[in-house]
């Protein structure tokens, strides 16, 4: 066990209501993706005939009849025969040898035109898609222009300026096929980059490459997929077109030269078209079905596309002007002067935060009250580096740990936030990645953040499971985040958040979408955490009776400016703003007072 977990042993499981059975999922997903492609009949007989395609054709020199250029004029149309099982051609060749040796040329020519198409398309449309600007734009322009182009006659110039070599012409094939990955992938993930998973993963620490690789590029995968084989058989179709029409070298066989040849030859030798054609038909065929397949076995989790989105997140602007001191700055968290703009494109910018000045000391939980589009979560997000897109901190300074963080690099402001700052969104449900589960959420960013092995952050992560009171923490690091409740959920990003050792944790309404008793719950975990571990928390809320049940201090928040600051008793029981005596009035007064919170096991149900 980690020495910064505490040591005492976890306590017994306790069974989980609100979590709904998932043994059909957890079955499926455990099958192993062989397994779950074989088990769909489509897909296993296509991935059978594309393998014994692939594997004739690789060994044609050890299994053809004789070399295919070796003609016998003599021979000429003779029929199948045990020598020659597919008959010779007008020229007294062997059929099944040109068709073998025809597969490497046409298959291959294929495969370098998809393998151009991907390495272009796939990387820009990712990088388009997940950072936009100006780089967005300009891909955007280039690939509206090579669409416009049209193949077939780009691919006949290409063939005049190059030469009839059909290599070179499969790669100006592949640069044409390009923009359909660009475009798939971008439109996907533009819509995907906004999702809370992938802000949770940011403010975890993770690297964009690694965000990418590990929450986006999966999403992006079963189109991707699908696009393939329709590439590739446009690929195929297109060089056996080029043959057919003779714009191809003709010194080597290929399925699109065999049908030329048979063409020419139709009146007196009809079923020479026969066997070109079968084998481009059975080809096509067998990729797409193989793709569809295996989209479906990848995609076999059983768990919903996340439904919330949050704008994306860019970091903060350099500091305009200097703030004005407010007192003695905290060691740990001293905001002074933050404003907070939003540039907009048909006037001056906005200003949502206006001068803020706030402190959180260690071990101290500070509370930002405030309604609705007030600038709490603008304030944190300040805090963070990942303000939405458009904002910038205008003016202002924060200093973490006394290092000023407005202006750092992104790469910087990483580092902050995935070791010295922790964060608990609200909504949990949609802050954790789909795709992925519990335990694989909770252990890569300790990998990446800590530098530990896979097997030392899974001991941690069910040491911090045990530590949030998570029930079954072994089978829960098993489920997948549609499997779990609500609070579950939230425990678990609670876990996530305390798994860095973090010195500050900002908890943005942490228990908005809870039912009361989890509330009680998840604060009174929030209040040991914060009790054991020395942590500062910023806790933004617009509930006063979070406000007074556990934090020390008030910072009441009202149109982007603080109104008032004091100690929780002083602000709940004598405010000096009219604003912050609002907000008490709302609070209904004839409510019976809450009883002291006890653990679930030690509450007695009635009847």
């Amino acid at each position: 066990m980690s020495d910064n977990l505490p040591a005492d042993p976890a306590p017994p499981p306790r069974p989980a209501p609100d979590s709904a059975p998932a043994s059909d999922t957890r079955a499926a997903v455990r099958g192993g993706l062989p397994r779950r492609l074989l088990r769909n009949p489509l897909g296993a007989a296509s991935a059978g005939v594309l393998l014994l395609l692939v594997v004739a054709v690789l060994l044609a020199p050890l299994i053809a009849p004789q070399a295919p250029d070796a003609s016998a004029l003599g021979a000429a149309f003779e029929g199948p025969s045990a020598a020659h099982p597919l008959g010779m051609d007008s020229a007294g060749r062997d059929i099944l040898s040109r068709l073998l040796y025809g597969g490497r040329n046409t298959l291959g020519g294929a495969l370098i035109a998809l393998g151009v198409a991907l390495a272009l398309g796939v990387p820009t449309g990712l990088y388009a898609g997940y950072r936009a600007g100006w780089f967005d734009s300009a891909a955007n322009w280039a690939v509206n222009l090579v669409m416009a182009l049209p193949a077939m006659v780009v691919l006949l110039a290409s063939r005049a300026i190059l030469g009839p070599n059909v290599w070179v012409l499969m790669i100006v094939l592949g640069v044409l096929a390009a923009p359909s990955f660009f475009r798939l992938v971008r439109g996907i993930v533009a819509n995907v980059r906004k999702e809370l998973y992938v802000d949770a993963a940011k403010v975890s620490g993770l690297s964009d490459a690694r965000i990418v690789g590990r929450h986006i590029l999966i999403v992006v995968r079963g189109p991707v997929i699908i696009q393939v084989a329709l590439v590739a058989g446009i690929a195929i179709g297109l060089q056996a077109g080029l043959e057919f029409l003779g714009v191809g070298s003709g010194s080597s066989a290929t399925w699109g030269a065999m049908l030329n040849e048979a063409f020419q030859n139709i009146q007196r030798a009809p079923l020479l078209m026969l066997w070109p054609g079968l084998a481009l038909g059975i080809t096509n065929g067998a990729l797409v079905l193989l793709a569809g397949a295996l989209r479906d076995a990848l995609e076999e989790r059983g768990g919903p596309p996340a439904g919330g989105r949050s704008p994306r997140r860019a970091r903060p602007a350099p500091v305009l002007e200097a703030p004005a001191e407010a007192g003695p700055r905290s060691p740990l968290l001293s905001v002074r002067g933050l404003t907070v703009v939003y540039d907009r494109p048909d006037g001056p910018p906005k200003q949502v935060v206006h001068g803020v000045d706030l402190d959180v000391a260690p071990g101290e939980i500070v509370g930002l009250v405030g309604e609705s589009g007030s600038g709490k979560s603008q304030t944190a997000f300040s805090v963070l580096g990942i303000l939405p897109e458009g904002g910038r901190i205008g003016s202002g300074s924060v200093t973490v740990n006394g290092r000023e963080t407005v202006g750092l690099p992104e790469r910087e402001h990483r580092t902050l936030r995935g070791g010295t700052i922790a964060y608990v969104p609200q909504e949990p449900m949609s802050n954790l990645d789909p795709a992925f589960t519990i335990g694989s959420q909770l252990i890569e960013p300790m990998r990446h953040v800590l530098g530990i092995t896979r097997k030392e952050a899974r001991t941690r992560a069910l040491d911090l499971l045990r530590l949030v009171e998570i029930p079954s923490p072994e089978r829960t690091m098993r489920l997948y985040p549609h499997e779990i409740s609500g609070g579950m959920a939230q425990r678990v990003l609670i876990a996530g958040a305390m798994s860095c050792d973090p010195e500050l944790l900002i908890a943005d309404e942490p228990t908005t979408a809870l039912d009361v008793v989890v509330q009680a719950e998840v604060l009174e975990l929030l209040r040991r955490l914060q009790r054991d571990r020395g942590l500062g928390v910023l806790l933004v809320t617009h509930n006063l009776g979070v406000v007074a049940d556990l934090c020390d201090r008030v910072a009441v928040m009202s149109a982007g400016r603080i109104v008032e600051t004091g100690t929780a008793e002083q602000v709940v029981h004598a405010p000096r703003d009219p604003y912050t005596r609002s907000l008490l009035e709302a609070v209904l007064d004839d409510a019976p007072p809450r009883e002291p919170w006890q653990p679930r096991e030690a509450r007695s149900t009635t009847v």
